[in-house]
């Protein structure tokens, strides 16, 4: 099934449950080209997946007005998934799931519902009844898009035991940590207002934080310490080209930080890119470097795989693949396309 020079990846669309709606796929590392090798039909609108730290299982979210968190167990030699239940969210629209950083819980934001919840895992690897359901309270100021909470990303950083919660709709990220099941609230660090925080991306040397802000096309540098649980504000940056006029419909999406802690990327919707930036390796700060159209619509998100970026390109039903280049960081067009409905979300297997 898999060959020597390939990578495997999942894929999360926005598809029916009676249809597959998790594909698995494959990337070979040597020309960029992909293919698809299979799918798991049972959960609709699987907007965002995670796989556990032993790749033995995937957890979904099923983004719908009742939404649902589901896991599904990973068979060793073929990658198939089989399904291990879910739970309900108590939430409208769940977004982004996540395990803790011990793998105990999993955990779910709800964008529509305005709440976030926490679940134990069982010795399977399924989800055990909720034991954590905070609801945020407040509204920001875009009436259109910030009326209400919208949480829209829980982000266990790496190496400690604080969870940060990005929330679009209050310009606020929360930092809770989890004390016998439940999410508690410690501090808020706010935004400017408007920013819509998103996404986050942890640097590998643990002091810097970035938010991709979706609204406003910004991120925004934080430093950060993991024994008090800060963050500092040090600057925000425009996703965009200076010489681009954004519209309506151009809205920041996904960021990651590259592994060697050099180059930091932001998807940009209605540019329809992918903005690169470097990294000062002292101060942390961003330098824009590039910007690479991605031969789609809308990527809503992209992954980093061993030295390849992998866009999922939502409006235009495929995914592209770019070889990054290791002194400069800039992502090289492959030509290579493979055609997905609704692609949203792509989970690599290390």
């Amino acid at each position: 099934m898999k060959h020597p020079d390939e990578i495997l990846f999942y894929v999360g669309t926005y598809g029916p449950a009676d249809q597959p709606s998790i594909h698995l796929c494959a990337l070979n590392i040597k020309d960029g080209e992909m293919r698809r090798i299979g799918g798991t039909a049972g959960i609709g609108n699987p907007s965002y997946i995670t796989l556990d730290s032993r790749q033995q299982v995937l957890y979904a979210v099923s983004e719908k007005g009742s939404g649902e968190a589901a896991a599904f167990s990973v068979d060793a030699e073929t990658m198939e998934l089989a399904p291990l239940g879910s739970r309900a969210t108590e939430g409208a629209d769940p977004c982004y799931v996540s395990v803790s950083q011990d793998g105990k819980h999993v955990l779910v934001s709800n964008y529509s519902g305005g709440n976030i919840n926490a679940y134990p895992v069982n010795p399977d690897g399924s989800l055990g009844e909720m034991t954590s359901n905070v609801r945020h309270q407040g509204a920001g100021v875009r009436p259109d898009r910030q009326e209400g909470p919208h949480p829209h990303s829980i982000n266990p950083e790496p190496g400690s035991e604080w969870i940060m919660v990005c929330d679009l709709g209050l310009d606020r990220i929360m930092l809770y940590r989890l004390e016998a099941g439940k999410l508690v609230l410690q501090r808020e660090v706010s935004l400017p207002e408007g920013a819509g925080p998103r996404h986050l991306a942890f640097h590998p040397d643990g002091k810097r934080v970035y938010c991709i802000n979706e609204l406003n096309n910004t991120v925004t540098v934080f430093t950060y310490d993991a024994v008090a649980g800060t963050l500092k504000a040090l600057q925000h940056v425009p996703t965009l080209p200076e010489h681009y006029v954004p519209g309506s419909d151009d809205t920041a999406a996904d960021i990651h930080v590259s592994p060697c802690g050099r180059f930091l990327y932001a998807s940009n919707r209605g540019y329809d890119s992918v903005a690169l930036f470097h990294i000062d390796s002292e101060t942390g700060l961003l330098t824009a470097a590039d910007w690479q159209i991605t031969g789609g619509r809308t990527p809503r998100n992209f992954a980093i795989c061993q030295g390849w970026l992998l866009a999922a390109n939502q409006g235009s039903d495929n995914i592209t693949s770019f070889r990054i280049d290791a002194e400069s960081g800039r992502l090289i067009p492959t030509g290579n396309e493979l055609g997905i409905s609704s692609p949203v979300c792509i989970a690599p297997v290390n």
